[in-house]
């Protein structure tokens, strides 16, 4: 990514010492069940935005790796663990975790993968009851906590 183009858009790590930009839309937004991915992710399922890596670029700090597999590398935050990407070693393209984007709401999935070790509650969790954040601690015991999380925005 050229130092002059306009990021078209942004994210990081939870405690923002790692941050990165793209200069052009993802290429495909998928979700991925498999067994390593629910590993790295610490979820049922990853999330990724897939890229050029001429089109991406940490902006601040350097990711860690770690070899998942002969064929790619996971980047991910050493200070606070954060996962932020999936790479091929051999590959043009990167994938960023969604969840580290500023705003994941615009990376809407198009495609599932590795849907052998998908759980099969996953399906139902729209049906599932829910609340907001508000309602299960409360007003008071909400504005209380202090958040050392890196907000979404330099």
């Amino acid at each position: 990514m050229t130092e002059v183009a306009k990021p078209v858009l942004t994210g990081g790590c939870q405690c923002g010492a790692i941050r990165f930009a793209l200069s052009a839309p993802p290429t495909k937004v998928s979700i991925c069940h498999c067994r390593m991915c629910q590993k790295a992710a610490g979820a049922p399922f990853a999330s990724f935005a897939e890229i050029g890596k001429s089109d991406f670029a940490w902006t601040r700090g350097q990711p860690a790796a770690f070899r998942s597999s002969s064929i790619a590398e996971r980047d991910f935050c050493r200070d606070c663990g954060t996962p932020l990407s999936f790479r091929r070693l051999d590959g043009p393209r990167i994938e960023i975790m969604t969840g580290a984007f500023d705003r994941p709401d615009r990376l809407v999935p198009i495609r599932q993968y590795g849907t052998e070790s998908r759980l099969g509650w996953v399906v139902a969790i729209a049906n599932l009851p829910s609340q907001t954040t508000l309602q299960s601690y409360g007003e008071g015991k909400l504005n209380d906590i202090v958040s050392h999380q890196h907000p979404d925005h330099d």
